[in-house]
């Protein structure tokens, strides 16, 4: 177990100690080696280090999002899934930010994220609400 800090004042870190740190969980693919001994998982503890990560890890995963609604709700679907499928994406991205990433964001990206959120999903409810009134009306004009 290694420790990397500013500061040791020549104290042995206790192994317990370091994995109850909370901190944000940094994990590799392949890991790599120190003096033989592999490392998989690197937990940040610096808050403003952290910051940086998380931005960047976040905003990757927001763009995508934005991209893809925007893709969405241009395309002329008339099944309704792909909208379905772009509600479901922005709950999970919500709730992902909402457990593991609010403590590392600042309030004002979180509310801008959160405003444009809102308002591409009222738009793909608006969207998805007009394919089943179509759908409906195409229901009950064959009917008679």
């Amino acid at each position: 177990m290694y420790s990397v800090s500013k500061k040791t004042n020549g104290k042995l870190i206790d192994t317990y100690e370091v994995l109850n740190l909370d901190g944000f969980l940094m994990s590799t693919k392949n890991g790599f080696k120190i003096h033989d001994q592999v490392i998989q998982n690197i937990r940040i503890i610096d808050a403003d280090i952290a910051h940086g990560i998380v931005i960047d890890k976040v905003m990757k995963r927001y763009k995508k999002l934005i991209a893809y609604l925007t893709e969405v709700l241009t395309s002329d679907d008339d099944s309704g899934d792909a909208l379905c499928e772009a509600l479901n994406q922005i709950e999970r991205f919500r709730l992902e930010i909402k457990n593991k990433y609010r403590n590392y964001l600042k309030q004002k990206e979180l509310e801008k994220m959160s405003r444009q959120l809102m308002r591409l999903k009222k738009e793909t409810e608006n969207q998805l609400l007009e394919i089943q009134e179509n759908r409906v009306k195409l229901t009950n004009g064959k009917g008679r």
